[in-house]
């Protein structure tokens, strides 16, 4: 039994692999065929003295054929070397590590609000219970889905932050900074996944297990979130790996809406100010989390579902 499920996991841990390095190599060839120099498309807008020419031809091994450069820029990146910015005159690694606990915070809240909240709206209007209630949800989650991140970020600042006061306007001042943020990007997050979990509890409590439940006299919310919730899982868990990664998309806007520190800050200075070692290592570090996250998200199938285990 061990070693199908090591080689399930091996395989798709070596898949995620794949996908990374696709990542990172189209992100490379990008860089190369920028129009003009490469060297010019790295010092960006930053100083541009033979000196810092001479630095970047010999930390990119520009002087060398191109797959030498290619095999050293992939051994940098192992290496966790992610270059140097030109126009801050910085390691890349130390720009973003700076920035990378707000992004993930406020994506981590994020997700988890959104996945709290989708269940709660599922398991609360899934079956033929509360026809109302489900057709009002309904509408609620088109409506989530629908609007435009930053709008729903304008319109909570509007009404808690400028009418009722409840929450600071803008900056990173401790838990109360974090709520209009992480709550603009769990609200679509929820609306799409109450849906697709909603759909599958429906069909998951027209199953005979679910009759066998009924019939040995359990008790309605029992069946819902004992029997027919874990079955919903499977396609729930498949597209939050997906929502998952996009929050990182996500959060660079609503960072700028609500004035947080980040990687959004960084992004829109680093594409800004044309610096492109800082952009090539967020487009890199983009990938890394998406593949991690879905890795986890196919690795959770085989923790919810024991059929995936036997075969």
């Amino acid at each position: 039994m061990r070693q199908p499920r090591l080689r399930a996991v091996t395989r798709r841990l070596g898949t995620g692999l794949v996908v990374l390095w696709a990542a990172t190599s189209a992100a490379y060839l990008a860089l190369l065929a920028a129009p003009g120099d490469t060297v010019d498309a790295i010092v960006g807008d930053g100083a541009d003295t033979p000196q810092i020419r001479a630095e970047i031809i010999t930390e990119w091994a520009l002087d060398r054929p191109a797959a030498v450069q290619y095999l050293d820029y992939l051994r940098r990146l192992a290496e966790g070397d992610l270059g140097r910015s030109y126009l801050l005159q910085r390691p890349v690694a130390e720009v973003i590590g700076e920035q990378l606990t707000a992004t993930l915070t406020l994506a981590v809240t994020a997700a988890g609000l959104g996945v709290l909240l989708a269940i709660a709206l599922a398991t609360a209007t899934a079956g033929h219970r509360r026809p109302w209630l489900r057709r009002a949800s309904s509408g609620l989650e088109l409506v989530l889905v629908s609007t435009p991140t930053f709008l729903i970020g304008i319109v909570l600042l509007t009404v808690f932050s400028f009418r009722l006061g409840l929450f600071p306007v803008a900056g990173d001042q401790g838990v109360a900074a974090l709520v209009l943020p992480a709550v603009t990007l769990a609200l679509p997050i929820a609306g799409l996944l109450a849906q697709i979990l909603r759909d599958a509890l429906d069909r998951a409590l027209d199953e005979p297990f679910v009759l066998t439940a009924r019939s040995r006299g359990t008790r309605e919310s029992a069946v819902l979130l004992r029997h027919a919730l874990r079955h919903a899982l499977l396609p729930t868990i498949t597209l939050a790996g997906w929502l998952f990664g996009t929050l990182l998309g996500g959060a660079v806007i609503v960072e700028q809406v609500f004035g947080r520190p980040g990687l959004g800050q960084v992004t829109l200075a680093a594409v800004t100010g044309k610096d492109m070692p800082v952009v090539l290592a967020v487009v890199t570090l983009s990938a890394a989390v998406y593949v991690v996250v879905n890795t986890a998200a196919d690795l959770a199938y085989l923790l919810v579902d024991p059929r995936l285990r036997r075969s």
